[in-house]
């Protein structure tokens, strides 16, 4: 087949990808669907003594507890408005490929769309955001400027620390424990 595109001169199409979409404020952002596990309600969560302040508690969710992180408070310091939007997003969270996955609990705000489109639509937007490295490329549309975040980079080494003291289960035990 790719010699029928070579021979052509048809360069083969690139793979879409799915984010859902989600607000702080008024802006918006994106997180690939493959790295969410699961999309919640807002749930009761129980509070974590003295973590940081988007450190919004943990939850028990199949037979694990999930640490939850506030987006809204950890970019810009105030908490995610409490609307029948804001959800509790479940994902996968892997610092590095070395290391097995375990959940994470995002709580987001309008938390209700999606979009479909290639990941190389997303672009540099040219500052070297050290203080929030998750904050990835942008993308424009007809709604503005929407900003792709990695959730492998949410956490630094500290917070990992205090939220995931100890070794990460495997995936497989996770899905075991359900």
């Amino acid at each position: 087949m790719s010699d029928i595109i070579a021979k052509r001169g048809v360069a083969p199409v690139a793979k879409q990808a799915l984010f859902l979409l989600f607000r702080i404020g008024s802006e918006r952002y994106a997180l690939r669907a493959t790295e969410v596990a699961e999309v919640l309600p807002r749930l009761p969560l129980k509070p974590i003594a003295r973590a940081p302040q988007w450190v919004a508690g943990v939850f028990a969710y199949r037979g694990a507890v999930v640490p939850v992180i506030d987006l809204s408070a950890l970019t810009f310091g105030q908490p995610a408005e409490a609307r029948t939007s804001t959800r509790l997003v479940l994902v996968h969270y892997r610092p590095n490929a070395t290391q097995s996955a375990q959940w994470l609990g995002l709580i987001l705000e309008q938390a209700t769309d999606t979009l479909r489109c290639h990941p190389e639509d997303f672009q540099p937007y040219g500052l070297d955001n050290r203080e929030a490295p998750y904050l990835g490329p942008v993308r424009e549309d007809a709604h503005g400027l929407v900003q792709w975040v990695r959730v492998s980079d949410l956490l630094d080494e500290s917070v990992r620390a205090l939220l995931f003291p100890d070794p990460p289960l495997d995936p497989a035990q996770l899905e075991a424990q359900s």
